[in-house]
């Protein structure tokens, strides 16, 4: 192993990969965003009526590929705002605050999120029909 390896591990700037929990996902997922998504997630939950733009069918966000991690986390958290009835879809992120932890993107590139965003990735990764 390289010095610099043992280093940076001593130092804790080189953590593992979060350990990802889709049941605790799913209870978020049940609590923040079934209201709008619908439980079965399909975009029909009883919110979806009174919205001026459709929830998404969260069932379907890997269609053709692979699922866009780096755009579900930006909408959650709120860096990637989505006007949904006249105001950004609710930014859940302060919600989800916990302990930073850096994912992979589908890119490869990393992307700093918390483990309840992680948990709810987890879920909806689950929930993908192909």
């Amino acid at each position: 192993m390289k010095p610099i390896i043992p280093a940076l591990l001593a130092l804790g700037l080189a953590t593992p990969a979060p350990a990802q929990d889709a049941a605790e996902g799913e209870q978020l997922y049940r609590h923040h965003c079934a209201t709008c998504h619908g439980i079965e997630a399909t975009g029909h939950g009883p919110m979806a009526g009174v919205l001026v733009i459709s929830p998404a069918d969260l069932t379907t966000l890997s269609e053709g590929g692979e699922l866009p991690i780096a755009r579900i986390v930006q909408r959650i958290d709120g860096r990637d705002p989505l006007v949904s009835h006249g105001s950004p879809m609710p930014i859940y992120g302060p919600y989800f605050e916990g302990r930073d932890v850096a994912i992979k993107a589908e890119t490869g590139q990393p992307i700093l999120t918390s483990q309840p965003i992680v948990d709810l990735l987890a879920y909806i990764a689950t929930l993908q029909k192909n």
